[in-house]
């Protein structure tokens, strides 16, 4: 079925990144409290999508990133269109387990959040990708913790404030002060996950070189030289 090894693993990480993504922006609507503190429940799926990334920058380069990316943010759209025409069909009365009013308030998710979720999902993936490549770049391939986790703080940083401005502040859902608890207190939460992941990061890294074995080196040297040149001809 697949040619190489490496279409395998993309297939895996591929479906490994979509589903945490979208499961994240799925249930991204409901707010928790950590203590005296708030954020939404979406961002437990996205450490997942963290380390998926990496992987993926790693032995796919930045255009694997980016496709991926935008391929993702079009499955959401397609997830949310088909769950607004489900929405409209009404449960079958006295007999659905699920009623409408419990539907359409788990997935009822309004225009906002939605127009949120992706465009804060598409900045920070692109910002992620470059800033990867850049510290990739300045390091000569060394310090696989830096570019990770440096990446990731930083578009993780635009992604949190983003979603939280457009879904819940500008729709006036939440006011500044609880705008402002709820986009730190994820941030913090997604910058502690960042680092805690470091050790599966690097085990992520090991498993693929195991897996691919003699031809690890060369295929991360391949998509180094592409992902490097793809930048110097932007």
């Amino acid at each position: 079925m697949f040619k190489t090894k490496k279409e395998l693993v993309f297939i895996i990480l591929a479906g490994i990144f979509i589903t945490n993504a979208l499961v994240a922006e799925l249930i991204g609507g409901k707010l928790i409290y950590l203590g005296p503190f708030i954020m939404s429940v979406g961002i437990l799926p996205w450490p997942i999508v963290f380390l998926a990334t990496d992987l993926i920058n790693e032995y796919y380069g930045r255009s694997g990133v980016k496709k991926l990316s935008l391929i993702t943010a079009s499955l959401i759209v397609y997830a949310f269109v088909i769950l607004f025409f489900a929405m409209g069909v009404p449960a079958a009365e006295g007999i659905s387990v699920v009623t409408d009013e419990q539907f359409n308030g788990v997935f009822g998710q309004s225009m906002w959040i939605i127009v949120g979720s992706v465009v804060a999902f598409l900045v920070s993936q692109f910002i992620d990708v470059s800033i990867f490549w850049l510290l990739r770049d300045k390091t000569g391939g060394k310090m696989i913790w830096l570019r990770s986790t440096g990446s990731t703080i930083i578009s993780q940083l635009l992604d949190t404030f983003i979603v939280a401005a457009i879904g819940f502040l500008l729709p006036g859902k939440v006011d500044f002060a609880t705008f402002i608890n709820m986009a730190l207190t994820g941030y913090m939460v997604k910058l502690i996950i960042a680092v805690v992941l470091t050790p599966a990061i690097y085990a992520g890294h090991a498993g693929l070189k195991k897996y691919f074995g003699d031809e690890a080196d060369e295929i991360i040297k391949h998509t180094a030289e592409e992902s490097l040149h793809h930048k110097v001809k932007s």
